[in-house]
């Protein structure tokens, strides 16, 4: 298979309502795997209805929020990222930047890379929209590389931000100026 041909089928799109199991699936795994880089648990939302999944991958341009997935040579899901925009009018220049897993399976073959470069572009889309935030656990510096090099930049630290197995964490707020050039 050609460099070109490997790409079509990696490929990463917006995810529709059809695709709610496996980014479920994916979800879950991630809470479960890496409970540190979430602030929702695996025990929050595996009860939660396919339905709750469903609504959460949005279907129009008004939604509360769209979901990139990526997905591997075989067509599976293999890695998402979120972005949430704000309702209130004072921020509605906003949005989110939330979910992002890659599993371990697919790692380091870009594809994280690939889903922020994504939903930034879904941003970029949107006139009103003027910047990106996140946050991201301190101390995970793969991630925090990441979405450095996809034009993001620290501007504080929430410390004790989230409990996890009896440890507070502090989470970095990061955000990424739509108007500046893309990475």
């Amino acid at each position: 298979m050609s460099a070109s041909e490997e790409n079509d089928h990696n490929a990463v799109r917006r995810l529709a309502a059809a695709d709610a199991a496996a980014y479920r699936a994916l979800m879950l795994d991630a809470y479960a795997t890496h409970p540190s880089a979430f602030t929702t648990t695996v025990e929050e939302r595996s009860g939660l209805p396919l339905g709750w999944w469903e609504e959460r991958l949005g279907s129009d341009a008004s939604e509360a929020s769209v979901v990139y997935g990526a997905f591997d040579g075989a067509g599976r899901l293999v890695g998402a990222a979120g972005l949430s925009f704000e309702a209130r009018q004072r921020a509605r220049h906003k949005a989110t930047l939330f979910g992002m897993a890659v599993a371990a399976s697919a790692r380091r073959a870009g594809f994280g890379r690939r889903l922020v470069l994504a939903v930034l572009a879904h941003a970029r889309a949107i006139e009103r929209l003027r910047l990106v935030q996140l946050t991201v656990t301190e101390g995970n510096s793969t991630a925090q590389a990441l979405y450095e090099r996809c034009g993001f930049q620290i501007f504080g630290v929430e410390p004790l931000a989230i409990a996890v197995d009896g440890a507070l964490l502090a989470k970095v707020h990061m955000w990424c100026d739509l108007r500046a050039s893309p990475a």
